[in-house]
């Protein structure tokens, strides 16, 4: 049994990222630690965990409780079930705070990601949280991320050789296809707020996806070639890739996972069943 820590924000984190990781590592016998910003219980995004909010008569009283768009990008029923049975886990409820947690006292870390910027932009940016990502990297202990967590990865910068932890690394992370489908999406199921689907936006000058996740992630690389995404001969490219199918606890051919040495990664919510058994693995390969 390892000892794992899962960092969220207060508010805001994926649902089915932390649910389900959660669930399945505790299946397998881990200790999990949950810490927050403040030490408060967390709440994921109630979109995400709904699916309401995400269609044009979100607003609309009596029609607001039927999904369409929300049933495509929100939690399934699956990681719904997760993060009920979460809510009543005693070490969810009761949390660490970030700056009380130290890499010595765990086996693994997992970070979990969210997209939306006002909850998770404290997370993302917390130097706490980097000096921690640090730690776990350089002691070359099981480090796996998901999503906009690779970004928090990439923003960790090891102060020994001045670069990010993930230079030099080879990870996957959101991609900018994935990012920008979801946030045209977005911009009209959900008109009144655009940019739902995007944490950070270009500044003027720069370019289309300059500020996404892949984008970011890949300039901390030593190569941008250590970005990888599904190849285009993947038996079940399109599966991977269409942005409909999840994997289960049953089935990984829609998920896509990169290992390298002890860090583990992944794209998105789809990924997070296979991305945990991964995880699992390593952890059960400890000393």
């Amino acid at each position: 049994m390892a000892r794992v820590l899962i960092p969220i924000p207060d508010r805001d984190f994926d649902p089915t990222e932390v649910a389900v990781t959660w669930r399945v590592l505790r299946e397998r016998g881990h200790a999990i630690t949950f810490a927050t910003e403040t030490g408060a219980v967390g709440r994921a995004d109630e979109i995400m965990v709904t699916g309401r909010g995400l269609d044009v008569w979100s607003g609309v009283p009596f029609l607001k409780r039927f999904t369409l768009v929300g049933s495509l990008l929100g939690a399934n029923t699956d990681a719904r079930d997760a993060y009920d049975e979460m809510l009543d886990d005693s070490k969810f409820r009761a949390p660490k705070k970030w700056p009380r947690v130290e890499a010595d006292e765990f086996d693994g870390l997992f970070l979990p990601g969210g997209h939306r910027a006002a909850g998770m932009r404290s997370y993302l940016e917390s130097p706490v949280l980097q000096r921690l990502v640090v730690a776990f990297m350089t002691a070359g202990k099981p480090v796996a991320a998901i999503c906009h967590g690779v970004l928090l990865a990439a923003r960790s910068i090891d102060p020994a050789t001045g670069k990010s932890v993930l230079h030099g690394r080879k990870t996957t992370a959101l991609t900018w296809r994935q990012e920008k489908l979801a946030w045209t999406i977005g911009r009209v199921a959900r008109f009144w707020d655009p940019n739902y689907y995007r944490t950070y936006l270009e500044d003027a000058g720069q370019p289309p996806g300059y500020m996404s996740v892949q984008a970011e992630v890949t300039r901390a690389l030593a190569d941008e070639d250590d970005f990888k995404d599904v190849p285009l001969n993947d038996d079940y490219y399109k599966r991977k890739t269409q942005g409909t199918a999840r994997d289960t606890a049953i089935d990984e051919t829609p998920a896509f996972v990169v290992e390298d040495g002890n860090y583990l990664s992944a794209r998105w919510p789809g990924d997070a069943h296979t991305l945990a058994r991964k995880f699992d693995v390593l952890l059960r390969a400890l000393p």
